[in-house]
């Protein structure tokens, strides 16, 4: 048992707390609207942690670019009522475009291609990935399957957290997270399918006991490989947190880390096997 980890519990549950009374009431209580809004928020904050942790390690970005042209591309999502349609594609096409003509005009060039590669990855891990779960949201019953994305994506780092805490012993992959272990990994998979399977009866279509525990299999599976992802970048820019400016959490883009894959991977099931 690794008491230290426990140091920060206090903060860590006021700031889950905020974050989960916040985003339940506007998904609950608000309309699709609001909710995107709330998550282009949050899109803009853990961009601008990603630009930030680049500059910080000196590698080359378009910050305010970034930034700009990942609220537009979520903002998109949101006034199509978050329809498969072009604007999203259409403004990420668009933002390869306007990178290149900005570094036209730039007399130094010899790390052109690598600020321009870290500023679209930037726009597409943080802004198009998690713009998914506003997709979700405007699906038939999207108040409950986003609820049920979340909850399980989430189970599976409560459960990583505390039973890697608790009982710990093999690290996972020791030279990207030191902490991480792999008694973590494995409660924090079956928490996940266990909170899929207690969400079971609420599930607006009709769904078998092994569907719903393999949803949760893969959501826990694919919720850690995130967190493990933004583990190896922040290690690649030397930095424990993206940010403090979530007390216990570190900073935004560490709360939705996990989030990023399972929101389309989720989202891409709810359309092809679901079919709504």
């Amino acid at each position: 048992m690794n008491s230290t980890n426990f140091s920060a519990l206090p903060k860590r549950l006021v700031t889950s707390l905020v974050l989960i009374s916040l985003s339940a009431f506007v998904l609950f209580r608000m309309s699709a609207y609001y909710f995107g809004a709330l998550v282009v928020l949050f899109v803009a904050a853990a961009l601008f942690e990603f630009f930030t942790l680049l500059r910080e390690t000196k590698m080359p970005s378009f910050r305010l670019f970034g930034v700009v042209m990942g609220v537009v591309v979520s903002m998109s999502v949101v006034l199509e009522s978050g329809a498969i349609q072009s604007g999203d594609i259409l403004f990420l096409v668009l933002g390869c475009l306007f990178l290149f003509i900005i570094q036209f005009f730039r007399h130094n060039n010899s790390e052109a291609l690598v600020g321009i590669s870290l500023t679209l990855f930037g726009i597409l891990y943080v802004s198009w990935f998690l713009s998914f779960v506003i997709r979700i949201r405007f699906i038939p019953n999207g108040i409950f399957w986003v609820a049920f994305l979340l909850a399980v994506t989430k189970s599976a780092d409560i459960g990583a957290y505390f039973v890697g805490t608790l009982f710990g012993r093999h690290p996972l992959i020791p030279h990207i997270s030191p902490k991480k272990s792999v008694e973590g990994t494995l409660g924090g998979v079956v928490l996940s399918v266990v909170t899929a399977l207690a969400l079971k009866s609420y599930i607006p279509v009709a769904m078998s006991t092994a569907h719903v525990a393999a949803i949760g299999f893969l959501i826990g599976i694919v919720g850690q490989v995130g967190d493990l992802s933004e583990s190896l970048m922040k290690r690649s820019c030397n930095a424990k947190d993206s940010s403090s400016l979530l007390p216990g959490m570190g900073g935004v883009l560490d709360a939705v880390d996990s989030i990023l894959f399972t929101a389309p991977i989720f989202y891409l099931h709810l359309k092809i096997f679901l079919q709504l």
